[in-house]
Formats: structure tokens, C-alpha cells, sequence
């Protein structure tokens, strides 16, 4: 019987493209080059973790994907030595809740627990404390691969033809990763010591940002109805406490797409009014677990409905220190003259430590995050009017969160393209790649 009998309906987590294909969904390490070799396999195939990314990067129309999820489990745990060696199909959740009861902890960790391994490191995931630790991927030591073309294999960052730097941010294109070692972080306590700041111009944004250089984490949420209002946080694993895993009490659930004409100019003025409010009553440093810190969208399940049927649409972009406040200023400026702002706007910090992947989002420099509800071509305008300042002041464009960037911009900004298409899997390919590389 072929793995890939089943079909299933598959889509970005921005819910702007989805697709209907069939899925192989392997229960054990030996199924993966099986995978590669079923006579009824589709043409080209794509592996496929929690779905969290928000554009088309982890969708293959036409093809088939291989869902990970079955691989889940711990291959070594050395809490002396402090490394970690799981499965691709294992979670951020799952993981933390096996590493935080003996004081381990993952060194860089995104703004969701729904994530796999396996994507953390084919999209070189970064979290708020890169200007220390970097991205997820410089703390991989060595990577299980399975290859239509060279079979099960294992890199690792001294590879001398460069498979490992084209896996860690290759968007799961150089093959499928069945397992990843990690070296972990210890911590005394898994409550953080944090606090929120406001500021009332990006100026005094980038004062926090220095005078809190010694924190562990550091982000800020901006108004964008009001440009260079906003809150810093920053915090600090606290020096003595419990180790206590995130609580798996069930989270509220949207139930229902929103209408979109509650999302407007209006209610995003009232909304940011009132976040900014609150945040601001909070005075000095309080007492917090790392899951309300870290993961602060994931107590509401199913958040993606709020933008309504039609989806939204997520924009990254890093923009280089020596252009970065004008840069961000200047687009924060076209967003609120075009009424279409964002409510979670969060900018944050890279730091210089080099990247370990050839496509690696991150570098030095201020990086903007923005959700904007899907308005058809007014919101792909707007898109590309932003574009249009990244580029100009030499910055790129995270492939994790795009759906539609043109080919001829993701090339400029990923000069290093072409050494990822090289090391590609001929069997894999992904509705991103194609677009942008006009496959």
C-alpha cells in the first residue's frame, strides 16, 4: 500500500493559500526513505510540522507532503553534557516539558511552543535574545538527513560541501531532516524576572534597548495609529525558583472567523490605546513564567480566525543599524497613513554573531514585525510600498512569514539563493521556492 493513500486539505497559517494533496505520515525513523521510493509517490514532496508558517513556504501544490508529526520522540538526552537529540516531529511544547523539570532549557525559542524541531531549524527560527544567542540554528550540533538521492546521512557544521548551512533556514528543501541535536542552556528557574517600559518615541526606544543590554530578552510593541509610541520589555531568568514546565491547561479557542469589519482603523486605535494602558499601570519588575513571556498568542487557540475568512497577512523584515530607526520610522509612517495598521507590531534587536545557514533571516540590526488583515491588492500594495523601503535601505524579508514577495526582490535580498538551489533535493520542492525562483 502506497504512504501516500490519504488526502488532506492543507494550509498557511495567515489562511492565504491552502491546498488540497496527499500526505504520507510516518510512524518511525526507518519509513523516511521509503518515503522517497513509493512507486505512487507524487512528483515532488515537502516535509510538513505544526503548519505555522504564514505564507506558502510549507505548502507544495501539485505534490505531496510528508507529515513529521509521528516522529517524535527522544533519541538521547545527556543533562550532563547538556544536549539534546530528538526526532524532527518533536515540538517546542513537548520538549520543554521534558527539559525544564531537570533545569535545561532551549537557548533561542520563537514566539509559539507549536513548533517542531524540524522547522525550528529549516527556518533558522530566532527569538528575543538574538543579540546573545543568535538564531536556533547556532545551537544545532548535527542533523539527521534523509536524501532521495544519498539516502539517510548526518551533517553537521563542519561539512565541507556545505549541506549543513544549506539546511539550517533551507525551508526543508536539501532533504528530510528525521532528527536534530541540540546543545541546551541551564537555568536555575523557569520564572523570569521582566519589565515593561513606555516610551514615547523610537529614540527613546533605542536608549532601552542599550541601557537594558544586559537582560536576557529584550522586544518592544509599537502603536502603529501612533508612531514611536510603545512598550519595551525586557527580562531575566530569575537566579532561584522552581522548574516547572508550561501549564497544559487548555487555552480559549476563537470559535468562529470574525467578521472583518470589526477590524478597522477604529477598534485598532481603542485596542492599542488600551494594551499601552494597561501595560503601563504595571510599575517595576514583576515575577513571570517563561510560557506567558515567550508565548504570549499561544493561550488563545486558533488566534489566526480573528482576521476573519479572508486570512492575514504576516511582515517581517531586518533592516541594517545603519539605516534601521529612519527605515522603520519611515514605514511606520506609511502604515498609519494608510489606515491599515497592525495590532501586534513588535520590533526587536539582531545582533552581529554570524548565522549558520546560507538563507539564516537574521542579521544585525533592528528587526519589525507586523499582522495586517488580508484586504486583497490594497494590502499586497501596501506590502510592496514597504518592500520598497526594505530594500532601499538594504534589508530583507523573513521567507517563513511571506506569501507573496516578487522573485526578483527575494533574489536581491538572498544573493545566496542559487547555492541553495544547487543542494536542493531534486525530489522537494515548495509553492515558495517555485515562486521565487521562478521553478
Amino acid at each position: 500500500m502506497t504512504a501516500f493513500a490519504r488526502t488532506e486539505r492543507l494550509g498557511s497559517w495567515g489562511r492565504t493559500a491552502s491546498f488540497e494533496g496527499a500526505v504520507a505520515r510516518p510512524r518511525f525513523a526507518g519509513d523516511l526513505p521509503a518515503v522517497f521510493s513509493d512507486p505512487e509517490r507524487p512528483t515532488t514532496i515537502l516535509a510538513h510540522g505544526l503548519g505555522r508558517s504564514y505564507g506558502d513556504s510549507c505548502l507544495n501544490p501539485g505534490g505531496g507532503m510528508v507529515s513529521m508529526r509521528g516522529l517524535d520522540r527522544i533519541l538521547q538526552l545527556d543533562p550532563a553534557a547538556r544536549v539534546l537529540r530528538a526526532q524532527a516531529g518533536m515540538t517546542i511544547e513537548e520538549a520543554l516539558s521534558i527539559l525544564t523539570p531537570k533545569g535545561l532549557f532551549l537557548p533561542v525559542l520563537p514566539g509559539t511552543r507549536y513548533v517542531t524541531l524540524g522547522g525550528a531549524v529549516a527556518n533558522d527560527v530566532h527569538g528575543k535574545n538574538h543579540t546573545t544567542h543568535g538564531s536556533f540554528g547556532r545551537w544545532v550540533r548535527r542533523i539527521g538527513l534523509v536524501r532521495s538521492d544519498r539516502g539517510a546521512m548526518q551533517v553537521s557544521p563542519d561539512d565541507p560541501d556545505g549541506l549543513f548551512a544549506a539546511t539550517v533556514g533551507g525551508m526543508g528543501l536539501t532533504g528530510l531532516i528525521a532528527w536534530v541535536e541540540i546543545a541546551l542552556t541551564q537555568v536555575q528557574s523557569t520564572d523570569l524576572i521582566v519589565e515593561d517600559v513606555a516610551f514615547d518615541t523610537f529614540d527613546e526606544y533605542y536608549e532601552l534597548m542599550v541601557n537594558h543590554g544586559d537582560s536576557d530578552y529584550r522586544v518592544a510593541w509599537i502603536d502603529c495609529t501612533r508612531p514611536g509610541y510603545g512598550i519595551f520589555t525586557h527580562a531575566r531568568h530569575a537566579p532561584i525558583g522552581e522548574t516547572q514546565p508550561h501549564p497544559r491547561t487548555k487555552a480559549f479557542a476563537v470559535p468562529f472567523d470574525m467578521p472583518g469589519f470589526l477590524l478597522n482603523g477604529a477598534t485598532l486605535a481603542l485596542f492599542n490605546r488600551a494594551y499601552r494602558g494597561l501595560k503601563r499601570r504595571r510599575h517595576g519588575p514583576r515575577r513571570a513564567h517563561y510560557s506567558t513571556f515567550h508565548f504570549p498568542l499561544d493561550g488563545v487557540r486558533d488566534w489566526n480566525r480573528l482576521y476573519g475568512e479572508r486570512g492575514f497577512r504576516q511582515y517581517q523584515c531586518v533592516i541594517p543599524d545603519a539605516g534601521g530607526r529612519e527605515a522603520i520610522w519611515e514605514m511606520l509612517r506609511v502604515i498609519s497613513k494608510a489606515g491599515d495598521g497592525s495590532f501586534l507590531a513588535v520590533v526587536k534587536q539582531f545582533g552581529r554573531l554570524p548565522q549558520p545557514g546560507l538563507m539564516s533571516f537574521p542579521r544585525e540590526g533592528v528587526t519589525l514585525a507586523l499582522d495586517f488583515r488580508n484586504r486583497g491588492q490594497r494590502t499586497l500594495d501596501l506590502l510592496h510600498t514597504l518592500d520598497e523601503i526594505v530594500l532601499s535601505a538594504g534589508g530583507r524579508l523573513y521567507p517563513a512569514k511571506d506569501g507573496r514577495v516578487s522573485a526578483n526582490h527575494f533574489q536581491y535580498m538572498y544573493p545566496n539563493w542559487r547555492e541553495l538551489e544547487a543542494r536542493r533535493d531534486p525530489a522537494i520542492q515548495s509553492s515558495f521556492w517555485k515562486r521565487v525562483t521562478r521553478a
